[in-house]
Order: structure tokens, then C-alpha cells, then sequence
């Protein structure tokens, strides 16, 4: 494996896109009915998750390690996570840090054992204002210039000379032979009486000659006011510093945003809302719009080994799903707050040990945001334009927001994260239906595999709860019974493996495949569904930052379900008897990023979903899309 990152943030972040989760209230079907649910238990004070879509987690690896100076090499995953990486180990550097200025260390005067006559240095008082202190500063210009043919100016190069009293300072060297002005050479004049007072404290000997004793006297008694002046300065500065210090809440803390602007739009299509005679009762219509989104990452360190994480988004992006009756033309930058602004990520990422790092938060916690991201076409702002082409949707069961993550590096070429989420934790009024424990909550594991330098491999599990019929995907088969049934609890089990192969520089393959199998808690019988995708990513086509995309796939489908009779989803218009869908949906996708600079990028994308919402009486969906992306 390359380096790790422990973030972003998903996603510095550059870090993940947590999965939409609900979508719009189609007619008669309902492909996502979450927001209707809590809305009948008198729940419409929580905010769904379909209003604080998150957008992507972290910037991309160039602003983030902008932000970040290298630390620990092997393991920083969890602090920073970028989905973009081509590999599974996206390697940001951990440890954020301001370098502060430094001011060499000047001391007022200073007094060499010489004669009694020499002059002593004032005192200062560190009580004192700063502001006042540099108000009484001689002003430079009111200083008249050292000349080179002026006798001090002779005499410190001399001593300089003899004594290599500057060196380590100005590079070593003397100011030349150019005139300075008395505060320049109070500065020289002042090192080197420090680097032969300190000369002489560890001889002990007779190793400066009275002559030059006398030289440092006169140069002293000449630049007396000078030489305070300095003193004064260093006291001033070093004031400020311990001030600004104790009233910074953070060094370390970092801004990143997107600004997404989009117009798209699909074509008039045909529906079949009863797949019982393959004869479409609906015409779906939707208009060219021209849409919006934002997001802000506050990224802050501490101790430079940890990342808090603050997350804003607002936009105007909703699904079409409810015009065309099916979700399988989502975006992957959809974030409709209608305009709104939300907290979509509030999480803390740290490192437990070396190689063991810990997310925790009431926002931006889940599969998608916790696993290494395999997929290099991720990316809400600079990756596939579909939901889909985002990652295995079987990571995206559980709707999961807030909850507690892990990233253990195990080697240099495995890993294994595992994460607990629950969709809305935040809320206590109702146990089954929300809560840290209660309501749709999920827990997963993802072991990551990098075999060879140009190979990853990632390996899913996902167990999650339903309080009701709802898988959770966004994507696909979401619901898994009958919309004529009572609703009743599910548990999920789903595994998954997602692969990337990098050929070199120009080509990567991967893919993805994903099985779940999900039992109602009060009936008999299962319900299973698949997925996959294969994929091509061309990076650095046309231009070096360019990237192109080809996508072909299967969206989930429920292969079998032996419900009892009435509840089953795929027969539900012709009395809900047990079987699978009879047709299959096949999505292609295609996309082009032209990075124009390092700040903006334009993508032109289409995607194709043939048999939509897997019923061959469905027209085919077609939906275009021109995306353009600002990082900041």
C-alpha cells in the first residue's frame, strides 16, 4: 500500500459524499419512503436526510497537503479521506501545522567584562502595553546611515573577521560594503557583541585583546540608544507573540469550500406504473434547470495528530425522481436544502495509536465517509455525474449520519475499517424509530487490500436494521415489499468487493459487485438484491488533471423474494406473490473533467438507464448534465 490517511476531510474533503438517502414521493410507488414515514408519526421536526445530503468530505490531495506538513507516513487515512485517490490508500498528511515566525533572540546590550565606564543597558518591563512600546520606537527614517568609510563600520568588520562573530546570522555574512542605517548596524553590532560575550564565558581565558575590548566599548557607548532600540523591538515582538497565542482558539484551522453550478435535464418518457400488461399509465416530463450547490469544510487541529471537522452545505439540486417515478437518474451532487444552510458533517478524527485512527460524530459518519474509498471516479464535485457511479450502494444501506468509526492499518498492504452509524441520532422522542440504538442504524466492516502497487481491492460487509421497508440504498430496488402491505422491520445483511486496477498513467479498470439478503422481523421469507458495475477512468486524458469516465451497470434489483403472498415488491400490482424482477435495468454512463486551472474544472456528462426501474415497458431514461466545479 502507499501512504495512508487517517479524514478525508472523506474527505477533508476532498472525503466522501455521504449517500443521499431519500427521494421525492413518486406517484402510487414509492421508491423511498422515509420522509413520508416520520411525517405519519408526527416526526416533522427531524430533518430528513434527503435535506443534508453532505458534499464531499475533503478537497483534493493538492489542498489538503497545502494545509497539512508531513508527520506520520504510514497512517493518516481516517484524518483526511479523498476519494479521489487512485489508490485505496489516499495518503494526506496528518499533522496541520502554522509555521510560526521566528525573531532572532537579541539581547539588550550586552555587557562584556571591560572597563567599569562601559554603559549599562536599561531595563524593560514586559507589563509594558505593546501598542504604547512600538509608538515610542525611533522610527528608522530618523536615523542617519553608517557609512562603509566610517570608523564603526571598520571596526565591527574587524571584529567579525577575527572573531566569526555573525556566523549563523545574515547567511553568514557581513552587510557588505553598502551604507546601513544605525539600526541595521545595531542589529549586526549587537549579535556580535552576544557570540564574544559567549566566547569569552566559555574560555575563560584572555582570548579577546584589550584593543578590541577598547573597540567594543567605544562601539557600544556610540550606539547605545540603538542597541536599547533593538532590545526594545525583540521585547515588543515577543509581547504580541505570547498574546496572539493565548487568545488563538486554533492554529491549525483551514478553510475549504465547492461551489457546484449545473444545468440539466432529461428526456419525456413513458412509465409503467403497473407492471401488470407493459402498458405505460403516466408520461414523465421534466424541465431544463439550472441549479446550485455549496459546501464549507472547516478543518482544525489541535495537536496536530487530529482533525475536527465542520461541514456546511446549502443548494437547489432535488431528485427528478418523483417526475420520472423510479431513482435511477440521480446525481451524485444533488444537496437540495432549498437553499438553506445545514450542518452535514460535525465529526473528530484522531489517532488512537501509530497505526489506529477514530472517527466519532453527530454528522458525517458512515460506510462512505469511513472506508477507503477504491472507486476513482468518486467524487460529487470532480467524479461520475450519477449516484451511482459513486461506489458500491451497498454502502450506502442504513442512511447512516452520526455514529463511531475506525481505520486499522494492519500492514503496509492491509487495512480494515469498520464503522457504527445511525441515520438520525439526534432525535429522542421515539426509540423505533430513532436514536443512537433505535431507528435505521447500520455496522460495517471493510477490509482493504493492496496486493500489488497497482492493485485494490476493497472487501464490504454491512449489517443494518430497518424499522421499516426501506433498504436505504437511494438507489435501485430501495423498497422491499409491496407499497399495499403493512410496513413492518427488516434486518439487512449485505457483502460486497469493489477492485481498481491501474494499467498505468492513462487507464484504470475496476469494478464492483453487491449482495444483500434482508428479513422481515414479524413475517417469513427473505428478500435478496444485486448490483454491479464495471468502469474505465482515463485521468489525464486531453491535458495532465483531465479525467474521463465510462460506466456500465446493473443498479440493485431484487432477484427473489418469497414473502408471503400480498407483501412482495416485484409482483405487488398483480397480488404481491413471491419472484424477482423479470426485466433487468442497465445504466451507462458517460462523462468528461476538463480542469481548466487548478481552481475550476467543467464536466459534460450523460447517463443512460435502459429498461428504467427494471420494467422493459419503461422508456428509455436519458439525462444529461453540464457540471462546473469551483474549489476554493
Amino acid at each position: 500500500m502507499s501512504d495512508l490517511s487517517l479524514l478525508m476531510l472523506g474527505v477533508l474533503t476532498a472525503g466522501q459524499t455521504s449517500p443521499p438517502s431519500n427521494l421525492p414521493e413518486p406517484p402510487v410507488v414509492q421508491s423511498d419512503r422515509e420522509i413520508q414515514q416520520l411525517k405519519t408519526e408526527n416526526f416533522s421536526e427531524i430533518s430528513p436526510p434527503a435535506e443534508i445530503t453532505p458534499p464531499e468530505f475533503m478537497p483534493s490531495d493538492s489542498t489538503a497537503e497545502a494545509m497539512t506538513a508531513p508527520v506520520n507516513d504510514q497512517y493518516q487515512n481516517l484524518l483526511n479521506k479523498n476519494p479521489k485517490n487512485t489508490s485505496s490508500n489516499n495518503s494526506l498528511n496528518q499533522e496541520s501545522q502554522i509555521p510560526a515566525e521566528t525573531t532572532p533572540e537579541i539581547s539588550p546590550a550586552v555587557q562584556l567584562p571591560i572597563s567599569p565606564e562601559s554603559p549599562a543597558a536599561p531595563e524593560f518591563s514586559d507589563t509594558i502595553e505593546s501598542d504604547d512600546q512600538m509608538s515610542q520606537v525611533t522610527s528608522v527614517s530618523q536615523l542617519d546611515d553608517v557609512q562603509p568609510n566610517d570608523w564603526a563600520f571598520g571596526a565591527l568588520q574587524s571584529l567579525v573577521e577575527r572573531y566569526g562573530c555573525i556566523t549563523g546570522h545574515n547567511n553568514g555574512k557581513y552587510l557588505g560594503n553598502s551604507a546601513v542605517n544605525r539600526y541595521e548596524f545595531a542589529h549586526s553590532l549587537n549579535i556580535c557583541l552576544n557570540q564574544i560575550q559567549e566566547l569569552i564565558t566559555k574560555t575563560q581565558g584572555n582570548t579577546v585583546s584589550q584593543a578590541d575590548l577598547d573597540q567594543i566599548q567605544r562601539l557600544q557607548i556610540e550606539f547605545q540608544k540603538e542597541l536599547q532600540e533593538v532590545a526594545q523591538r525583540v521585547d515588543v515582538l515577543e509581547n504580541k507573540n505570547i498574546e496572539l497565542k493565548s487568545h488563538q482558539f486554533s492554529t491549525t484551522t483551514r478553510l475549504f469550500g465547492q461551489a457546484i453550478f449545473s444545468l440539466q435535464g432529461t428526456n419525456t418518457t413513458n412509465v409503467d406504473l403497473f407492471p401488470r400488461d407493459g402498458v405505460p399509465e403516466r408520461q414523465g416530463k421534466t424541465n431544463l434547470t439550472f441549479t446550485n450547490g455549496v459546501q464549507l469544510t472547516l478543518a482544525t487541529s489541535f495537536t496536530g495528530k487530529d482533525l475536527l471537522i465542520t461541514g456546511l452545505s446549502a443548494g437547489n439540486l432535488g431528485s427528478n425522481a418523483s417526475l420520472i417515478s423510479h431513482n435511477m437518474g440521480r446525481l451524485s451532487f444533488e444537496s437540495n436544502t432549498e437553499n438553506g444552510v445545514v450542518i452535514n458533517d460535525l465529526s473528530y478524527r484522531f489517532l488512537l495509536a501509530d497505526n489506529l485512527g477514530i472517527v466519532v460524530g453527530s454528522s458525517g459518519v458512515n460506510a462512505a465517509t469511513t472506508f477507503r474509498g477504491i472507486n476513482p471516479l468518486e467524487g460529487s464535485g470532480d467524479g461520475a455525474i450519477s449516484q451511482f457511479g459513486q461506489r458500491n450502494p451497498i454502502l450506502n444501506i442504513g442512511n447512516g449520519t452520526g455514529g463511531i468509526g475506525f481505520d486499522w492499518e494492519i500492514s503496509d498492504r492491509i487495512s480494515l475499517q469498520g464503522v457504527y452509524s445511525s441515520e438520525i441520532a439526534s432525535f429522542p422522542g421515539n426509540a423505533n424509530l430513532a436514536g443512537l440504538f433505535g431507528g435505521r442504524y447500520s455496522a460495517g466492516a471493510q477490509l482493504t487490500l493492496a496486493p500489488t502497487d497497482n492493485l485494490d481491492i476493497g472487501i464490504h460487509y454491512i449489517y443494518s436494521h430497518s424499522p421499516n421497508d426501506l433498504l436505504g440504498t437511494g438507489i435501485g430496488d430501495a423498497q422491499l415489499i409491496s407499497p399495499f402491505a403493512p410496513t413492518t422491520a427488516f434486518n439487512t445483511h449485505a457483502v460486497g468487493a469493489t477492485i481498481a486496477w491501474r494499467l498505468n498513467d492513462h487507464l484504470q479498470l475496476g469494478g464492483w459487485g453487491g449482495f444483500s439478503t434482508s428479513k422481515p422481523a414479524n413475517l417469513s421469507g427473505s428478500v435478496e438484491t444485486t448490483n454491479w458495475m464495471v468502469f474505465a477512468a482515463l485521468p489525464n486524458l486531453g491535458k495532465a488533471g483531465n479525467l474521463g469516465g465510462i460506466l456500465v451497470g446493473q443498479p440493485p434489483k431484487i432477484s427473489s423474494s418469497n414473502l408471503p403472498d400480498g407483501y412482495n415488491f416485484p409482483n405487488f400490482s398483480n397480488g404481491g406473490t413471491p419472484g424477482g424482477r423479470s426485466d433487468t435495468s442497465l445504466h451507462i454512463e458517460l462523462f468528461y473533467r476538463a480542469q481548466l486551472n487548478d481552481r475550476l474544472s467543467l464536466t459534460p456528462g450523460l447517463l443512460v438507464v435502459f429498461n428504467p426501474d427494471h420494467n422493459a415497458a419503461n422508456d428509455p431514461l436519458i439525462v444529461g448534465a453540464l457540471r462546473a466545479a469551483f474549489r476554493f
